[in-house]
């Protein structure tokens, strides 16, 4: 901030000596909000000069949609907010962080809705680098972040381009040597020249749209094999439209190979990471995508003669192998192999015969055991044996029931006898009752068992009956 320059003592404040402020009757020293608002800023627009450098840290940065930015400036004791409008924005080379030291250059005005004064900042750059340097580090830095300086994406040159698309500006040095190099070396290539501006406003949205369109007309232009941008050396200034993220951008969206020649060979900008070859100078990218055509007579003409050599061991090899032919039976007596060969098939066919008819001889005595063993294994077979076994089972059944009921009614004559001779009537009456009803139920258990088994039997007979239909 810049000293006054009046070094004459200050009078008391007095309102009436600012102007264009109402103030009230000198009796009266009561004022408005307003009018000591007004009173300050007008007090600030005489102290002030119309530009102020501050220099201070970033902290409390705010990007509305409106695309103004509003931040503080604060040192060790002190801090002060500031306001940066949309159109001093956009003249921004780096990017806003917290904790960074810039030296802010604008205007003190009072903001009166707040009644506190605030800095309208018109211009700013970073303590200790230069505005450029920065943007130029934190534009590198996101960039590779994202993958645009792999070097896996990066594509090799054609060796032996058609075309050649250079995009630079039409009236400089660079294109004068490009055109000069690619003629004396290769003649025999077509060049496209995009003439463009290479600095100064708008130049680095004339490089990305030129790129752009090489790309999307590369049909209608008949091919382009190789692309060329860049410009002669200049100052970090002069060669900035290169390091704008528009044309890294472009270059990395592009699907031609991009040569970067920018500047002379201690010149690095944003084109020469993101592009697929970096040339030191416009004349050192001309000498990378073409060849020399002396080089290129000379590998047709060492071409030419491994071609020959090559067709001469073709033509030995074949002339050998139409030799061997000739000294072969097959060429010599093809009738006689022929005949040989109808030999060998009908000794194998009589061979195939044996062999085939042993094989059916084996199957059909497989079969042959098969329809014996299943024989055995019939429902009709199964069934028989079945019933034979239920029968059994019924008569064994019934000389148990015999046995039993003649054991029982021995037991009980014998009762019935010790019970006579003690004349106990009525007991004996109660054992025959017991009795008859004992033999009932077992008859009636008998014949409950054997019709069971005769149902089960005729079960499995409408089963085996079912099965040998189906089969059948």
């Amino acid at each position: 901030m810049t000293k006054r320059k009046d070094d004459s003592p200050r009078l008391p404040f007095d309102p009436n000596r600012v102007r264009g402020v109402e103030v009230p009757p000198a009796t009266d020293s009561t004022i408005s909000v307003s009018q000591l608002s007004n009173l300050i800023k007008g007090a600030i627009a005489r102290a002030f000069p119309s530009d102020v450098r501050v220099m201070g840290e970033l902290s409390n940065i705010s990007r509305p949609a409106g695309g103004h930015i509003y931040f503080t400036l604060k040192d060790a004791a002190s801090e002060v907010r500031c306001v940066m409008w949309r159109s001093s924005v956009q003249s921004l080379k780096f990017d806003l962080a917290e904790g960074m030291e810039v030296v802010a250059t604008g205007s003190v005005d009072v903001y009166e809705p707040r009644g506190q004064y605030q800095l309208y900042v018109r211009r700013m750059s970073p303590v200790g680098v230069g505005a450029l340097d920065l943007a130029f580090q934190q534009l590198k830095e996101k960039l590779s972040k994202e993958g645009l300086f792999d070097s896996d994406r990066k594509r090799s040159l054609p060796a032996h381009p058609q075309t050649i698309a250079v995009v630079t500006s039409p009236t400089g040095a660079a294109v004068k040597d490009i055109l000069q190099t690619i003629e004396r070396r290769y003649p025999r290539v077509r060049v496209l020249l995009f003439g463009v501006r290479v600095q100064g406003d708008g130049a680095a949205g004339e490089i990305a749209d030129a790129i752009r369109r090489i790309n999307h007309s590369c049909e209608s232009l008949g091919g382009v094999d190789v692309m060329i941008v860049g410009r002669g050396g200049g100052s970090l200034e002069d060669l900035w439209a290169f390091n704008e993220e528009v044309v890294a951008r472009a270059i990395h969206a592009s699907k031609i190979p991009i040569v970067s020649a920018v500047g002379h060979e201690v010149d690095f900008t944003m084109a020469d990471f993101v592009a697929d070859v970096r040339a030191a100078t416009p004349t050192a990218a001309a000498e990378l995508v073409v060849p020399m055509l002396t080089d290129v007579l000379g590998e047709i003409g060492s071409i030419e003669h491994r071609l020959r050599q090559a067709i001469r061991r073709r033509i030995e090899a074949a002339r050998l192998r139409l030799t061997s032919v000739e000294r072969s039976p097959w060429f010599r007596d093809p009738l006689g192999q022929v005949r040989r060969v109808f030999q060998r098939i009908d000794e194998l066919l009589g061979r195939l015969r044996l062999a085939a008819s042993r094989r059916i001889h084996r199957a059909r005595s497989r079969i042959h055991d098969l329809e014996v063993r299943f024989s055995h294994a019939r429902p009709i077979v199964q069934l028989s044996r079945r019933r034979e076994r239920i029968a059994k089972l019924e008569r064994r059944l019934e000389r148990a029931m015999e046995s039993d009921m003649r054991r029982r009614a021995v037991r009980a004559r014998r009762v019935e006898l010790a019970l006579s001779s003690a004349s106990p009537k009525r007991l004996v009456g109660i054992l025959r009752a017991r009795l008859e009803s004992i033999e009932c139920n077992m008859r009636r258990a008998m014949h409950r068992l054997i019709a069971d088994d005769r149902a089960r039997a005729q079960s499995v007979e409408r089963d085996c009956r079912r099965r040998a239909t189906s089969k059948s």
